[in-house]
């Protein structure tokens, strides 16, 4: 499949990790921090412009608010992308 955001870049790889469940911003800034061990942290500003870029391309979509935030989840089409760049990346890998 060829799609316009493949490869992924590093924060938007994270977002649909951590959008395999229903999620706000704010805890997806911490998803992210926990799961890369600290070295991957979002700014506001770059964590909504990827979220944007995502759901504009229908990778993710906007599903409900909590408290006023708003809640995305992953899309099947986002799924597949995951997949996608999961088996590119273990292609690489397996290089080694």
């Amino acid at each position: 499949m060829n799609h316009k955001l493949l490869p992924l870049t590093e924060t938007m790889h994270y977002i649909l990790l951590v959008l395999r469940k229903a999620n706000h911003g704010y805890a997806v800034m911490q998803e992210i921090q926990r799961l890369s061990h600290n070295t991957v942290i979002l700014a506001p500003g770059t964590l909504y412009g990827a979220i944007e870029n995502l759901s504009k391309n229908g990778l993710i979509e906007h599903v409900g608010t909590e408290n006023r935030k708003k809640v995305y989840l992953i899309t099947p089409l986002g799924e597949e992308i995951l997949e996608i760049e999961k088996q590119r990346l273990e292609h690489i890998i397996n290089l080694y």
